[in-house]
């Protein structure tokens, strides 16, 4: 590649190229550093050029929209939507200042590379530009009913592969219509040979786009007898290593078409759910006598709720003139009415479960087992041997405090209950 010095140069070329030759350069070597003096200066401007754009213009502009009554706008800089536009500049600086160079060669190339680069940026301004749109239809109510992330997702893969197209085609100095037709030729093959790492690759943009997946998330996909962690995400597998350290390799494109379960969402809303029933045995609930309810005034976490239990079915009774000598008329206290207000107290005041979010004693319709009563509560820790014993601790007092309210947990019979039952009606029949 040849650099000449001539009186038709740039005015720039020639400073330089002057300037050289005065000091005792020769005119190749003249030519040399002057190209390379023009983009030292270039480069210095794009610099200046951002940290005025960044430091400055950005940063007015980032005031302005936080500081401003509107919410959807924000999500611009959330996106970061404006600082990659800033990026485009040196590109276009440098693919129209390339004049300045005199050889042909030099011009082509640095504008092949400008432009490559100015597509490469383009490519992250419209990703943030696609998220910034989805972020704010999502504040419109209409997108609950009309989501348009899966289109705009079809959008952004579009455009992806039409601006790598045009890279390779303006890297090679190629029509990309001439590239386009080359590259359909081989598409029904390359479909062919690469189906599993295509369908793996897309699926993988899908994962990592809706955000579905992430190293360390606890998932559960029982297809594929996996419940664990994840460890590992390639192009065309997901490893999870389950709790007993087995390690379960699953397709990607899997977790795409089928359904599992990623406990993600629990572990960051800091608490994990206990929801389960136990069975009380429907011959056991009867209301509650005197003696019951002098016996239950004792117990800690029914004292005030007896106080003001009795205030109120003393005075809707009084009210309604309610002949209170038959125990059906009127209202009365159950003893697993009772029960329900103790275990609600009870678990409330337990130092592993949050207070902060919903609990809840509740009856289930009854059926054959009985009649189930279901524990509704959030432990404070997630972690699952803290999880469990908190669980088990709060089921355990369940079952031994239940009789003291008169109550009966339902289970089927036992041989031993039939063999009690036989003994009993020989030692009668005797």
């Amino acid at each position: 590649m040849r650099f000449n010095i001539r009186e038709d140069s740039g005015a720039m070329l020639d400073v330089f190229g002057t300037y050289f030759v005065n000091h005792g350069a020769s005119e190749k070597t003249a030519g040399i550093l002057s190209a390379i003096a023009i983009t030292f200066v270039l480069v210095l401007i794009c610099f200046l050029i951002h940290i005025i754009l960044k430091k400055i213009v950005l940063r007015v502009v980032a005031k302005i929209i936080r500081n401003d009554k509107l919410s959807w706008d924000d999500a611009f800089l959330d996106h970061r939507l404006l600082q990659r536009a800033i990026l485009v500049v040196p590109g276009i600086i440098f693919y129209s200042a390339a004049t300045v160079y005199e050889n042909n060669e030099l011009i082509e190339v640095i504008r092949r590379i400008s432009s490559t680069y100015v597509l490469i940026v383009l490519l992250f301004v419209i990703s943030s530009l696609l998220d910034t749109i989805d972020d704010i239809y999502g504040t419109k109510p209409v997108s609950k009913v009309r989501p348009i992330k899966g289109f705009l997702q079809v959008v952004k893969i579009v455009s992806f592969i039409i601006i790598a197209i045009l890279i390779i085609a303006t890297l090679i100095g190629q029509s990309p219509v001439i590239l386009l037709s080359s590259i359909g030729a081989l598409a029904a093959v390359f479909s062919f040979v690469f189906k599993d790492s295509i369908l793996g690759f897309i699926a993988g943009i899908q994962l990592t786009a809706n955000d579905m997946l992430r190293i360390g998330d606890w998932i559960e996909m029982s297809k594929y007898g996996a419940d664990g962690n994840v460890i590992e995400i390639t192009l065309n597998t997901v490893k999870v290593q389950n709790f007993d350290k087995t390690i379960v390799t699953i397709p990607a494109y899997s977790l795409i078409s089928d359904s599992f379960k990623n406990w993600r969402g629990m572990e960051q809303f800091g608490g994990r759910r206990i929801k389960r029933c136990f069975y009380i045995d429907v011959n056991s609930i009867c209301f509650c006598t005197t003696e019951m309810i002098e016996k239950f005034k004792k117990v800690q976490y029914l004292k005030e709720y007896i106080d003001e239990k009795e205030k109120e079915i003393e005075e809707y009774n009084r009210e309604n003139n309610i002949d209170t000598s038959l125990v059906i008329n009127g209202r009365r206290m159950t003893n697993i009415g009772t029960f329900r207000a103790y275990l609600q107290n009870y678990i409330y005041n337990h130092p592993g479960i949050d207070k902060d979010k919903p609990l809840l004693v509740r009856l289930l319709e009854p059926g054959e087992h009985g009649v189930p009563m279901e524990i509704y509560a959030f432990t404070k820790n997630t972690e699952w041997v803290n999880y469990e014993r908190v669980q088990s601790d709060i089921f355990d007092h369940i079952f031994a405090v239940a009789g003291e309210f008169g109550l009966k947990i339902f289970q089927n019979p036992s041989g031993n209950d039939i063999r009690n039952i036989n003994m009993y009606k020989g030692r009668k029949q005797e």
